[in-house]
């Protein structure tokens, strides 16, 4: 249960003054300011006169796609867009559904028209160290080009080389390098093979290389028929092989370095045929991206590297050995994959003008500043450069990015990379537990950092604007421009004409039927009522579309070509109808008197207060009955709600003003030797605010005057230390919750609700209420001070002081003073008694 309070303000109407009588015996009368007549049904509910609005529907009317008295924020919004300092970032700040979303975007989108359109951005393979592929910056629109200009120039090679491998002129340079090796070798061992013939010694290949034997008569001798020769002999043929072996191993050590010599001119050969065929095929690249260097440091990296490992362009045996060779996608062949570019950001200025504006929707971390993903190959996970996927905060460099602060907050890690990324001014992708200092991340690579120049708009409430304000130290130095959007405007001609402007936005966005004057002079009364303000309108634009479409429904519903007031009411009934349950509820038991609140009768010490219960989007107002009970005692006022831990601290407050009241009114020369208990009865729940503060004190005085309270009658309003009733919140739907519990017990006419006199200007009642009053079967009454409500709660005099310090015979003030001197005087014989020491201040 809540008792909730507005702005402290007053009307400053005059209250006419009048004869008085007192209730007294005596029949004394004493002349009194009265309060104020109960408010006229034309001070409940401010009406729209359609004629005033100047069209007959909506279609008339040149949509309005901006946000209407909304200055302030706007102009924060471009002094942030102009700022080219870094760290002023825009934080924007609001209401849910004020269509501040809307409105930021189309603000900024128009800003950002004027701006330079920024760079491209690539990330390419780096040769020299891998896992740190290389950022390079392009001019705006050629990133694509550039990536399909590499894929251009690969296909050409694949296309080139293996002709070239085949053609007639590499073949033919090839044998003859192989033909030199090969005739050279084969010199040497027809050289030493002649000599060894001459000696009549035979040179044999075996298995597992090379042998010598002996021979005789042009055949090899066998080794017993070599046994059998004279020693002599044997020996001379030993030393004739063993030189010969000598002469052999020479020849065979020479092989490798002739070998090495021949892969020599094989790779030159290799070299001269790729490198004319690599040039050749990135000429249009080279062209292209002439006034580039730093792209231009990459095509040579490139070109290198394609030279000195052309043969992966040589068909695989597989292709080879296929009936009918099918050509491979070279943007995905593995092969190929460290020539490729990733693009990260491009820009086509052919269809794009101006900055880019990006709203993240999803800001996660890696939405936000990109992320590195990775491939399973043979129960592993590897990734490469190629896997670099960009965040919003690459798409979005060089113009505005637009994320949502509460769901920024509640993604891990999101919040601190964005710190981060502002104040490095750089976007550096890691993994979130690498970036948190965790470990254990599976990321191989380290891109390099891409510079950031990006306006970060965050939006949000106003709680998590001051939350982060309060708890992060780096978060008012990283978002300096604070665009505030209220959540209403003041009512005047020209609003309510821009607002009208508003609806006709909405009815072509959602494409409905128009709205007549009538039906829009309703909404413009609903939004009224939205804020709590007849003074003021609600653009909350997301509950006046809901509002609107919901009519439009209703009206197609009754196949009507416009919609008209009574669709809007029928909307406006049937949300209620939807959300109201628990009102019915609440209602119900106090119509079948399980909840007691009595609304005829007088009694004493007993009041009706007024709460507001909030479930959800619906509010609505409960009654509740509040009982006080006096004796004499040590001057304390106990509050049974704080006693039982059910009451917030502004409750508690305001127990602590009323005894102040007392203290300060009726007990300046005497004891306040009070005991008093206040309870609202049937409270089984919290309850707070201290919009229920004079509702107590009535009901205090009522106790100690021994004067009834008229049980027809509802209060609401706190009370300062001097009887003075303060505006509050909900009063609406405190005087209809009151309303509608005394319509279904039967209106009698002396029914009614007392207010601060300063809400008067919040009033904006249902209709049935403002027709009850005209019929006089209901009464509103707007109260200044304690004195006026009592009187009217009472219809006894409250009485002001006199000349001579005292109060009227008879008032109610009289009857207060008297009871609490008769409980100091008691208690000061009480204690000359010895009946214990009972406390006097």
């Amino acid at each position: 249960m809540i008792f909730r309070r507005g702005p402290k303000s007053d009307t400053g109407v005059a209250s006419p003054v009048t004869t008085f009588k007192s209730a007294s015996g005596s029949g004394a009368g004493e002349t009194s300011s009265l309060p104020p007549p109960a408010l006229d049904a034309r001070e409940l509910r401010r009406s729209v006169d359609p004629k005033s609005l100047g069209f007959a529907t909506t279609a008339d009317l040149e949509p309005n796609t901006g946000l209407i008295g909304q200055d302030r924020a706007l102009e924060a919004i471009e002094f942030g867009m102009n700022m080219s300092a870094h760290d002023y970032n825009i934080f924007v700040l609001g209401p849910p559904a004020s269509g501040k979303r809307t409105a930021v975007k189309s603000q900024l989108t128009a800003v950002a028209r004027s701006a330079r359109l920024p760079d491209d951005w690539v990330y390419v393979y780096d040769f020299e160290e891998p896992n740190r592929p290389k950022a390079l910056r392009l001019p705006a629109g050629r990133a694509r080009g550039y990536a399909k200009a590499m894929i251009a120039a690969l296909d050409e090679l694949r296309a080139v080389v293996p002709n070239v491998i085949e053609g007639d002129d590499y073949q033919a340079r090839r044998r003859a390098i192989e033909a030199r090796f090969q005739a050279g070798q084969d010199e040497a061992l027809e050289g030493l093979n002649v000599k060894a013939k001459s000696l009549d010694i035979a040179i044999l290949r075996t298995p597992q290389g090379f042998a010598f034997a002996p021979m005789l008569d042009g055949n090899v001798v066998k080794p017993e028929t070599f046994q059998a020769l004279p020693i002599d002999m044997q020996s001379e043929k030993r030393a004739q092989m063993e030189a010969l072996e000598k002469e052999l191993q020479v020849i065979l050590e020479l092989t490798p370095k002739a070998d090495k010599q021949r892969r020599l001119q094989l790779q030159e050969l290799n070299e001269d045929v790729a490198k004319r065929a690599v040039i050749a095929a990135l000429d249009d690249v080279v062209a292209a991206f002439a006034d580039l260097p730093h792209v231009l440091r990459h095509i040579e990296a490139a070109s290198t590297d394609l030279i000195r490992n052309i043969a992966i362009f040589t068909a695989s045996p597989e292709e080879n050995d296929a009936p009918i060779r099918t050509p491979t996608d070279t943007a995905r062949d593995p092969r190929f994959r460290r020539y490729l570019v990733n693009v990260v950001v491009s820009h086509d200025p052919a269809q794009q003008t101006g900055s880019p504006v990006i709203e993240e929707i999803n800001p996660v971390y890696g939405n936000l500043v990109g992320r590195i993903e990775h491939i399973a190959v043979n129960g592993a996970l590897v990734t490469d450069f190629l896997l670099i996927k960009p965040g919003a905060l690459h798409r979005a460099n060089g113009g505005v990015l637009l994320v949502d602060a509460r769901k920024l907050l509640l993604s891990p890690f999101a919040y601190e990379a964005l710190k981060r990324a502002l104040k490095a001014r750089e976007i550096r992708i890691e993994q979130p537990s690498d970036a948190a200092g965790l470990g254990g991340g599976v990321q191989t690579l380290d891109p390099e950092p891409i510079p950031l120049d990006v306006k970060v708009v965050m939006i949000g409430e106003r709680e998590i604007y001051y939350k982060l304000a309060e708890a992060d130290p780096d978060f008012l130095g990283l978002f300096k421009v604070q665009a505030d959007f209220d959540d209403m405007i003041p009512r005047s001609k020209e609003n309510d004409h821009a607002f009208a402007r508003v609806i006709a936005s909405i009815v072509r966005e959602h494409g409905l039927i128009p709205l007549n004057a009538d039906a829009v002079a309703r909404v413009i009364e609903e939004s009224a009522r939205m804020a709590d303000d007849r003074e003021k309108l609600s653009i909350e634009i997301g509950r006046i579309s809901d509002l609107v479409r919901e009519a439009d429904y209703w009206s197609r519903k009754a196949k009507r070509t416009t919609v008209t007031r009574d669709d809007v009411v029928k909307a406006v009934a049937a949300h209620i109808q939807r959300s109201d349950r628990m009102r019915d509820r609440s209602h119900e038991t106090i119509d079948r008197g399980i909840v007691m609140v009595d609304v005829a009768g007088e009694k004493v010490g007993q009041i009706n207060g007024l709460a507001v219960l909030q479930l959800g989007e619906f509010a609505f107002g409960r009654p509740s009955r509040i009982t006080a009970r006096v004796r004499m005692g040590a001057g304390k006022i106990t509050d049974i709600e704080r006693e039982a831990e059910l009451a917030g601290p502004l409750h508690t407050k305001g127990m602590m003003i009323l005894w102040g009241f007392l203290a300060g009114r009726y007990a300046q020369d005497v004891p306040l030797a009070l005991a008093a208990s206040l309870v609202f009865e049937q409270s089984y729940g919290g309850v707070d605010g201290d919009s229920a503060s004079s509702t107590e004190l009535y009901a205090l005085l009522s106790a100690l005057s021994d004067v009834p309270i008229k049980q027809g009658f509802a209060v609401t309003g706190s009370v300062n230390q001097w009887g003075e009733v303060q505006a509050i919140g909900g009063v609406n739907e405190k005087i209809e919750g009151f309303f509608d519990v005394c319509k279904a017990k039967g209106l009698t006419g002396d029914q009614g609700v007392l207010v601060p006199r300063s809400n008067v200007q919040h009033l904006m009642l249902r209709e049935d209420v403002v027709e009850a009053v005209t019929a006089g079967k209901f009464a509103i009454h707007g109260v200044s001070t304690i004195d006026h409500g009592i009187e009217i709660l009472t219809a006894v005099s409250a009485g002001a002081r006199g000349a001579d310090g005292r109060f009227p015979t008879g008032s109610v003030n009289a009857r207060v003073e008297a009871r609490l001197q008769e409980f100091a005087e008691r208690a000061r014989a009480f204690s000359k008694a010895g009946g214990g020491g009972v406390a006097t201040s």
